[in-house]
């Protein structure tokens, strides 16, 4: 009996039955690139849900090996304007997508809708595209970002909140500010320089070229 505890607890230990070790081929962000800030949106109540979302455990971000090497690069070239990147979501459960998915469901549960769905009807959030049942989150090769700046440590002004449901968040949406419009540039061609894909509809949405598990959707919690 002593042996058979003594062995269960070098492999906890050891990871083996740890809640937080990853899958072949995921990292997390902090631990490769520790000056990245992480604020993952759903981890807390600050989202169009209003709620903590399923999966969402620890303000961890999640990627795959090879976007890990991406954001590395990003990461150093906004370095030398004093700038960093600020991840809101990496990986995401696909029990997180079936949240989402509830929650468009229940059209009178509209908590947030004020601040990020105020021109969209709760019921046409799957009609415009804004819910799916799948997303390329989970797959492991998508972050949502932006920028900060070192000095201040505050995101950059990019014209809209993230999440906000509505033309004001597509990439090239024209009433903004001269320097909204500045800031919104930057962050397109550093991440598209290395090696990432925009959402026209999203200025904060990225996927890795050539991600390696394409149409593949995990679902281990974040912890």
């Amino acid at each position: 009996m002593k042996y058979t505890v003594y062995v269960f607890f070098a492999l906890f230990c050891n990871g083996v039955f740890s809640q937080s070790a990853l899958p072949k081929g995921f990292q997390y962000i902090k631990e490769e690139i520790p000056s990245i800030k992480i604020e993952l949106k759903y981890a807390t109540k600050e989202n169009f849900i209003g709620a903590f979302v399923s999966g969402y455990y620890a303000n961890k971000g999640i990627v795959t090996t090879q976007t890990i090497q991406a954001l590395k690069k990003v990461q150093k070239e906004l370095k030398k304007q004093k700038l960093a990147l600020i991840i809101y979501d990496a990986y995401r459960p696909q029990k997180a997508v079936n949240h989402f998915v509830k929650w468009a469901k229940a059209t009178g549960d509209t908590l947030m809708k004020k601040e990020y769905y105020p021109n969209v009807a709760k019921k046409n959030l799957f009609k415009k595209g804004y819910i799916a049942s799948h997303s390329r989150h989970s797959s492991g090769s998508t972050v949502d970002v932006s920028i900060i700046s070192l000095k201040t440590n505050k995101p950059l002004d990019m014209g809209s909140p993230y999440d906000f449901f509505g033309e004001k968040s597509w990439v090239n949406y024209a009433p903004l500010s001269k320097e909204q419009k500045k800031n919104r540039q930057l962050l397109q061609q550093v991440m598209l320089k290395n090696g990432f894909r925009n959402y026209a509809k999203e200025w904060w949405h990225f996927t890795l070229r050539y991600e390696p598990y394409r149409n593949q959707y995990f679902d281990f919690n974040i912890e």
